[in-house]
C-alpha cells in the first residue's frame, strides 16, 4: 500500500523540491492522483468551511416566510420594520454596502471557520467593512429595500463564497446551537462534540486547531502533531504505553485532550496538562480488554466504554475535568467486540458494539443520564464506523465477508433496515463529514482502499472509487479549516492523504521524514 514518501513543505525555497518529489511519487504510484504544489495552493485558497465550527447566535426574531430551495438561496425571516438583526457568529465584516437591484442595504461577514453569512434588505446598517463583530452583536435593522415585498431579513450562508457553495441556513444554524425560529439573547449552547473514532490510529483537534495523531505499534504508542493549524507535521515521538493497543481520544470540558490505550493485559490513559499543551505520563485506568470508545456527555464529562470477554463495561468522570467512577457493568453487550460511539442531535450518547456473531447498541435515556438496555442491531461483522447526517440523523456502516452494509435513522426513534453497500470485504472502516455536511466513508483491506460519499447533504451515496492500495488500518478526521485528512497504515508505517480543496486530494505520503510505527 501507500509507497513513497513526502513532507508537506511551505515557503518559496521548498516549492521546487516539493514539485520534484511529487513527480517522483506520481511515477512510483501511477494509480494515485497527486496534485501539484500550484494546484494544491489554488485549491487550498478555496477551502470550504468546517461544519459545526462555532456556537451561533440568533439572527433575528420573526417567522420563516420563505425557506431554502433550488430557486431561493437563503431563508427569509419576516418581522416588523426596524427589528434588530444580529451577527450569527464572530467574524470580520467584508462587505457593508448598497445593492439597489437586489439586496438593497446588505452585509457580508466572514467567520473563523471559513463560512460566510449574508444579510439583506435592511433599512439601516450599523457596521462597516473591516469591522470585527461578535456573535449576537446588532449589525443592522430590518427593512424592505431592494427586491422585497415587505420587511424581512434574507439570510444566506456560503460554505465557500469563492466557489459559490451555499447551504441551507436552518441546519447550518441548528448544528451551531440555534433552532429556527429563534429569540435573540437566548442562551447559546456550544456545538455538539461528536466522539472521535477509536482504533489503532486516532486523531483529534487540539483546542488551538492543530491535529494530533497517535498510532499504536508493537513497541507502544507513537505521537505526531501539526506544528500549526492546517499545517505541516512534527516527527513521530515514541510515548511507550501498551504495545499493540486499541486507542480512543476525547476532549475534556476545558479543551484538554485525553488519550486511552488498551490491550489484552493493561488499560492506561494520559492527558494534556493544559489545552493544546504538554502531556502527562501514562497512568493506570484498569485491566486489559479488547476495544474502547470515549465520548463527551452533554455536561462535558467524559465517558469510556471497554469491551472484553465478559461483555462491555463503562466508567465516567464524576464531574467535568475531574476524577473517575469505578468500572460498572452495562448489562451485557457483545463479548470482545469492536465498539464505537456517536451522539444524537439532542446530545444523548449512543454506543454500538459488533463482534463476529452479533451487533448490538444501547443509548442514554436522557442527556448526560442513564442508559437503556442493550438492543439487537443486526448480525455479526468485521468492523464498523458511525457518523451523523447534516440533519442529525445517525448513520452506521459495518463490513463483513460480502462487503459493506449500512443502516440509518429515518427519525430520532426509528431505523432503516440494513442495505447492501458494496465496497471491500472484511475491511477496516472510517468516516468523516465533509465541510458541506456530506458523509464520506473510507474502507481498506489487505488488497485495496476505497471511498464513497453522499451526492448531497442527507442524500444517497454515489459509487465506490479507488483511494489507494491495501493496508491494515484507516482513520479519517477534519482539519481546522474543514478539509478531511485520512491516515492509513501498513507494516512499514503510517501514511496520510488530505483534501487539497473542496473535492481534490493529495497523494499518499508519510507525515514527515519518518514513517512512524508499522502496523500489521
Amino acid at each position: 500500500m501507500l509507497l513513497g514518501l513526502s513532507r508537506r513543505l511551505t515557503g518559496h525555497r521548498h516549492r521546487r523540491a516539493v514539485g520534484a518529489l511529487l513527480t517522483a511519487v506520481a511515477a512510483l504510484l501511477p494509480g494515485l492522483a497527486v496534485a501539484s504544489p500550484a494546484e494544491a495552493r489554488a485549491a487550498s485558497a478555496q477551502t470550504p468551511a468546517r461544519a459545526g465550527g462555532f456556537a451561533a447566535a440568533c439572527p433575528a426574531t420573526g417567522d420563516i416566510t420563505q425557506g431554502y430551495s433550488q430557486g431561493h438561496n437563503g431563508i427569509d425571516i419576516g418581522d416588523d420594520h426596524g427589528t434588530p438583526i444580529y451577527a450569527v457568529g464572530d467574524g470580520e465584516v467584508t462587505i457593508s454596502g448598497y445593492d439597489p437591484g437586489g439586496y438593497g442595504q446588505w452585509i457580508r461577514i466572514l467567520h473563523p471557520d471559513g463560512s460566510t453569512t449574508e444579510y439583506g434588505h435592511m433599512y439601516q446598517r450599523d457596521v462597516q467593512a473591516g469591522d470585527r463583530v461578535t456573535a449576537g452583536q446588532r449589525i443592522a435593522l430590518m427593512g424592505s429595500e431592494g427586491q422585497s415585498s415587505g420587511p424581512h431579513l434574507h439570510l444566506r450562508v456560503w460554505l465557500n463564497v469563492d466557489t459559490r457553495v451555499h447551504t441551507d441556513p436552518i441546519p447550518y444554524l441548528a448544528e451551531r446551537g440555534v433552532e429556527m425560529p429563534c429569540t435573540p439573547g437566548d442562551p447559546r449552547p456550544a456545538p455538539l462534540e461528536h466522539p472521535a473514532e477509536s482504533g489503532r490510529v486516532v486523531s483529534a483537534l487540539s483546542a488551538d486547531g492543530r491535529l494530533e495523531v497517535f498510532a499504536a505499534g508493537s513497541d507502544g504508542v507513537h505521537h505526531a502533531w501539526q506544528e500549526s493549524a492546517n499545517g505541516a507535521w512534527s516527527d513521530w515521538v515514541p510515548l511507550g504505553g501498551p504495545p499493540g493497543a486499541r486507542l480512543a481520544i476525547g476532549p475534556n470540558a476545558d479543551g484538554r485532550l485525553e488519550l486511552f490505550a488498551i490491550n489484552g493485559d493493561v488499560f492506561q490513559h494520559r492527558y494534556q496538562r493544559e489545552p493544546s499543551g504538554g502531556w502527562s505520563g501514562w497512568e493506570s485506568f484498569g485491566g486489559g480488554g479488547r476495544d474502547i470508545a470515549v465520548g463527551a456527555n452533554g455536561d462535558g464529562r467524559l465517558e469510556v466504554f471497554a469491551s472484553g470477554p465478559d461483555g462491555v463495561l463503562h466508567r465516567y468522570q464524576t464531574a467535568p475535568n475531574s476524577g473517575w467512577s469505578g468500572w460498572e457493568g452495562t448489562g451485557g453487550g457483545p463479548a470482545d467486540s469492536r465498539i464505537e460511539m456517536e451522539k444524537a442531535p439532542d446530545g444523548r450518547l449512543e454506543v454500538f458494539a459488533l463482534n463476529g456473531g452479533t451487533f448490538q447498541h444501547l443509548y442514554q435515556t436522557a442527556v448526560s443520564g442513564g442508559w437503556s438496555a442493550w438492543q439487537p442491531f443486526g448480525e455479526g461483522g468485521h468492523d464498523l464506523t458511525l457518523d451523523h447526517n447534516q440533519d442529525g440523523r445517525l448513520e452506521v456502516f459495518a463490513s463483513g465477508p460480502e462487503g459493506v452494509f449500512h443502516r440509518y435513522q429515518t427519525s430520532p426513534d426509528s431505523w432503516s433496515g440494513w442495505e447492501k453497500f458494496g465496497g471491500p470485504a472484511d475491511s477496516q472502516l472510517t468516516s468523516q463529514r465533509a465541510a458541506d455536511g456530506r458523509v464520506e466513508v473510507f474502507a481498506i483491506n489487505g488488497a485495496t482502499a476505497q471511498h464513497i460519499w453522499q451526492t448531497d447533504v442527507n442524500a444517497p451515496y454515489g459509487t465506490w472509487e479507488s483511494f489507494g492500495e491495501g493496508g491494515t488500518e484507516i482513520t479519517a478526521t477534519a482539519n481546522a479549516d474543514g478539509r478531511i485528512e485520512v491516515f492509513g497504515t501498513n507494516p512499514t508505517g503510517v501514511f496520510h492523504r488530505w483534501q487539497t480543496g473542496f473535492s481534490t486530494w493529495s497523494g499518499w505520503t508519510w507525515l514527515n521524514s519518518t514513517p512512524g510505527p508499522g502496523l500489521d
